[in-house]
């Protein structure tokens, strides 16, 4: 099993407001920029093949580059392919969280951070269960939630699966903001990720900000 100290100090981080992943899950990705495009060419040569996925720090105006969070979640690039006109289609598995505790200053296009694992020993640990998981109770929040936002998904296959699985996709996938995307990604636990997700549905449902698109 992969444990802390076999990751690397230092790794590319891709800030991508809104995108969230997560430890033990999957995000598709297109790449298309020229400086992350060299990013994904030399992650491919790297051992570890690990890119950090990033929220960029909310603020009035914008800054360049944008400070990011102090906390984002590495991946390991799974799956590739090449377009005919040079753009990528990247598979990232989670592996880790981590926190970011300086930039580096270098010579690629695109920005990387020197980070430590310390803290997240479970996110590379076995899949987490949620024993006060209320499923049938979770399950009808969401019916009105679809129902509410005119959404549709695969309910069998979302029923069946697994409690990480469930959480974990929906956490990814709903369209919330981007600071509640980090509130869902620093959840210490996976009961606390999943609460985190039915207090933004219960708010959604009230008339709040956010959610909306769940992406098949």
């Amino acid at each position: 099993m992969t444990k802390p100290a076999d990751l690397p100090d230092t790794i590319p981080v891709f800030p991508l407001p809104g995108a969230l992943l997560v430890p033990r899950a999957r995000l598709p990705l297109h790449i298309f920029e020229p400086r992350y495009l060299a990013m994904v060419e030399d992650c491919l040569k790297t051992p570890e093949r690990l890119i950090g996925m990033v929220q960029p720090c909310p603020g009035p105006g914008k800054q360049d580059p944008a400070p990011l969070q102090r906390i984002g979640c590495a991946g390991r690039l799974t799956q590739f392919s090449e377009t005919e006109d040079g753009r990528y289609m990247i598979t990232l598995s989670g592996m880790s969280r981590y926190r970011v505790l300086e930039e580096v200053e270098g010579f690629t296009p695109y920005r990387r951070a020197r980070v430590s694992w310390t803290g997240f020993d479970n996110d590379l640990g076995k899949t987490e269960h949620d024993p006060n998981f209320d499923r049938s109770r979770f399950l009808d929040l969401l019916g009105r939630y679809f129902a509410a936002r005119n959404l549709s998904t695969a309910w069998d296959s979302l029923k069946e699966a697994e409690d990480e699985l469930r959480v974990n996709s929906l956490s990814m996938l709903l369209d919330f903001e981007p600071e509640d995307k980090q509130a869902l990604l620093e959840a210490p636990s996976l009961s606390t990720r999943r609460e985190t997700l039915v207090t933004l549905i219960e708010y959604t449902l009230r008339g709040g900000e956010g959610g909306g698109e769940l992406m098949q």
